[in-house]
């Protein structure tokens, strides 16, 4: 493990080596380039000003040496040859026969920088750079020629600026493709856990939930039950219910990111069949009876009356196993009712609207999740705890909702 550490600390340090030794390539490049056109300025400035001896190797330097600063200060280094191509036709005299008021050195050299701004600076540094370099250029040259180097200077620098475009957008693009990456083992995880999920949702919630709902009902489906075995029941549907609670909370954990969207379609009043004949066939004790034209009933006010009377059988089944159920639905006009009423525990227990209060404060749906759903399409959800014991739940919702 150690060995394998250090293998990639030498890479890291090696491939720092070798960026190391490429800047130093282009600088100490960048001064050779430098004192090469010093000593071809120095040698020719006789050739294009009157310049006494002892001046030329600074004049020569004024042209030649601010090109040092191509790569460690453009910007600066473009100024002094500005400002030194300004000053010096100024100053000197041209040689008879030489018209133009700079050294070739020195026009390389210029244009090499304000290539080199158009790259690298700041956009209005790249303008007043270009601005400055064509006014120049057009005030000094001789005759026509102005207007050819402002046409030549503009096409530099916007060819560098088409350069410079192209390597940002490289860049960008680069760095959405690394995000994009990312994002896409994000989801990746995100879709594996809610595929998890599901899987322990459909394959184990639903047979623990079968068995919780048998072991509460066999003591009184089943003859000659003796002490023993009931407090066994009830043993199975304790552990069951706290397995329960325990995969709700893992699913909770497994779905907390996944945004996952259902497109299953949304169960609704002309589901409701199948789910209380499904309830029965569990072997809850139930009957029910539901009239009116559901056709009639929106979507929205469909799901609430479903996910009501899912919610109460639930209930039902948990807080007082053993109890018959009824169930009465009314689709009208103008109102949907609903009532699900539910008797005492069998054998005695916790009176149910206690706990099903308690399920509430658990963070279950319970009571809670249907006053929210029926809310939500402007109707309303009254609970009661009858007198013998039992329990009802009465809701009261538009056929169309609000």
């Amino acid at each position: 493990m150690k060995a394998g550490k250090m293998k990639v600390a030498q890479a890291s340090v090696t491939r720092a080596s070798r960026r190391l030794t490429g800047d130093q390539f282009a600088n100490v490049a960048v001064v050779v380039v430098t004192l090469i056109l010093f000593t071809v300025a120095w040698p020719t400035l006789h050739l294009t000003h009157a310049v006494s001896p002892p001046i030329q190797p600074f004049v020569a330097a004024l042209a030649a040496f601010p090109f040092v600063l191509i790569r460690i200060n453009p910007a600066l280094g473009w100024a002094v040859s500005a400002i030194s191509a300004l000053v010096i036709p100024h100053v000197f005299d041209l040689v008879p026969g030489y018209e133009y008021p700079w050294q070739v050195v020195h026009i390389m050299v210029i244009m090499a920088l304000l290539a080199s701004v158009s790259l690298t600076a700041a956009v209005p540094v790249v303008g007043v750079a270009w601005i400055s370099t064509v006014l120049l250029f057009f005030a000094e040259t001789p005759g026509q020629d102005g207007a050819g180097w402002a046409v030549g200077l503009t096409a530099l620098v916007v060819f560098c600026f088409l350069i410079r475009w192209l390597v940002l957008s490289r860049r960008a693009l680069a760095k959405q493709e690394e995000v994009n990456e990312v994002e896409r083992a994000r989801r990746t995880v995100l879709e594996e856990k809610a595929r998890i999920a599901r899987e322990l949702h459909d394959i184990v919630a639903h047979h623990m939930s079968m068995v919780v709902v048998q072991a509460q009902s066999a003591p009184y489906r089943l003859g000659d039950v003796t002490p023993e075995i009931r407090a066994e029941f009830d043993s199975i549907g304790d552990t069951g219910r706290a397995a329960l609670n325990e995969i709700r909370g893992l699913l909770g954990v497994l779905r907390s990111d996944a945004e996952a969207t259902q497109v299953a379609p949304q169960p609704g009043a002309l589901q409701l069949d199948e789910l209380l004949a499904g309830s029965a066939r569990a072997g809850i004790p139930l009957v029910w009876n539901v009239d009116g034209d559901r056709t009639r009933v929106s979507a929205s006010t469909g799901l609430v009356v479903y996910r009501i009377v899912q919610e109460s059988i639930t209930n039902a089944v948990r807080h007082a196993p053993g109890s018959p159920i009824e169930v009465s639905v009314e689709f009208g006009q103008a109102s949907t009712q609903v009532r699900v009423v539910n008797g005492p525990p069998a054998g005695g227990g916790v009176p149910t609207s206690s706990v099903a209060k308690s399920s509430d404060a658990a963070g279950g749906n319970g009571i809670r999740g249907m006053v929210e759903r029926a809310s939500a399409v402007g109707g309303m959800v009254d609970t009661q705890l009858l007198a013998g014991g039992g329990f009802e739940v009465r809701a009261v919702l538009p056929t169309v909702a609000a």
